[in-house]
């Protein structure tokens, strides 16, 4: 009986350990899924709720090299709300994977977080981005802005095949 939870012990050990990765690379096909099929699919559309992102933040990029002077006005402009209430959006839709699977669903808080990190940083701080995130430098700063749809990570598109460098290019 005692072998058997030792057992148990072990498989509960393992699951939450291996939620973590998988949560990662759920959190990043969301991050891709979201930003070209929501933020630019429907972004694009001027009456859209999601136009904030289309309109001002890739507008506000384009027009200071990378920067995105919304992250550093207080208070603060509309498009960082509508980034925070989208995320925190995320985290009420998937609260229910609380119950069944914990260190999964507070990895997906994390990277939230880790999320709305990143991106901010890398619109206040170009050069830390060009380094960092070059994929999202791209993104906003290449000739085609409807590729590199990853912020944190560029890891779905290269498996899509939507990684596209520019900033490379230019160093060359």
């Amino acid at each position: 009986m005692g072998l058997l939870i030792c057992q148990i012990g072990y498989v509960a050990v393992f699951l939450h350990l291996i939620s973590i990765p998988l949560a990662y690379v759920y959190a990043a096909l969301c991050e891709w899924l979201i930003h070209k099929y929501i933020l630019h699919g429907l972004g694009k559309k001027k009456n859209s709720w999601f136009s904030f992102h289309w309109h001002d933040h890739h507008k506000g990029c384009r027009k200071y090299a990378g920067m995105d002077l919304h992250y550093a006005r207080k208070p603060r402009h509309k498009t960082i709300w509508k980034e925070i209430i989208g995320l925190s959006v995320l985290a009420l839709v998937h609260a229910p994977l609380f119950l069944v699977a914990p260190v999964f669903y507070g990895t997906l808080l994390l990277l939230l977080v880790r999320y709305f990190y990143i991106h901010k940083k890398s619109h206040l701080n170009v050069k830390w981005a060009k380094q960092n995130v070059p994929w999202h430098w791209d993104h906003h700063m290449g000739k085609n802005q409807d590729a590199n749809w990853g912020v944190t990570t560029d890891m779905w598109d290269l498996i899509m095949k939507t990684r596209i460098k520019y900033l490379e290019d230019l160093k060359e």
